[in-house]
């Protein structure tokens, strides 16, 4: 088993976990190659991830199963607008830790 860790990355929590359950438990070769033509951001990222882990662990992609692929909220960016009347209003642009875990298809 290893594992990737992606942290602070530039994409919402909220919309990269959806990408992260589409690609749990899949063949890590079959999930890089969907995650390639999904129109998201979080898609790009997630499929750099999981590369990493797969090479971390020195194994070849089609040997391997996604076993975990987690998606954390980090600390989020603080930014102001200004509004009518002098005023500022609060932006808050979100960061997420990325983590993925892969196997062998014979482990998991």
């Amino acid at each position: 088993m290893s594992k990737a860790v992606l942290k602070f990355t530039r994409v919402a929590p909220d919309k990269a976990r959806m990408i992260a359950r589409e690609v749990q438990g899949m063949n890590a070769e079959l999930a890089i190659a969907s995650l390639e033509f999904m129109p998201n951001k979080a898609a790009r990222i997630i499929s750099k991830v999981i590369a990493s882990a797969v090479a971390n662990g020195d194994f070849e992609p089609e040997e391997v199963v996604i076993t975990s692929c987690r998606i954390d909220k980090a600390a989020s960016m603080k930014r102001w607008r200004p509004r009518a009347r002098g005023t500022a209003s609060r932006i808050l642009k979100p960061t997420a830790h990325i983590m993925v875990e892969v196997a062998k298809a014979e482990e998991a």
